[in-house]
């Protein structure tokens, strides 16, 4: 999928005003996610998007004070994905939840059914949801 698609696609599912709001959500989405993701799984995810997305999942990696890459990623909530989203998108946390569901929705199109199903068996239940395989899973689809 290319970059002005998937923006597209955030901004129609997310209801966002505009271009550029679609494209803050989205690379908001993807710093906050490459942060909970294991790097090798961060850098595969990356690896199958547009670049100028791609580097928003890098940009965290590349620039870590100790300039090493991290195994794991950090374990937090959705509470604590929804604040961080927030804080990079410049919105509140309910509207954070909103877009990452659309951004996550687009990036599940965008990615393999195996990395998608990889990525969802790494995130904690509360932010799995958001995922269209997550909520499938659950029963809330």
């Amino acid at each position: 999928m290319q970059h002005d698609e998937m923006i597209g696609r955030v901004q129609a599912l997310a209801q966002l005003p505009d271009r550029g709001s679609a494209e803050q959500a989205t690379r908001a989405v993807l710093e906050t996610l490459a942060e909970r993701l294991p790097s090798g799984l961060a850098e595969h995810t990356a690896a199958q998007l547009p670049s100028t997305l791609a580097a928003a999942m890098r940009r965290l990696t590349a620039s870590s004070p100790d300039g090493r890459s991290h195994p794991s990623g950090e374990p937090f909530d959705l509470t604590v994905f929804a604040g961080r989203i927030a804080g990079r998108a410049g919105t509140d946390e309910d509207t954070a939840v909103r877009e990452a569901a659309a951004v996550l929705e687009v990036l599940d199109a965008a990615l393999t059914p195996e990395l998608t199903e990889k990525l969802a068996g790494t995130l904690p239940a509360d932010i799995r949801e958001l995922l269209p395989v997550g909520r499938t899973a659950n029963g809330t689809d």
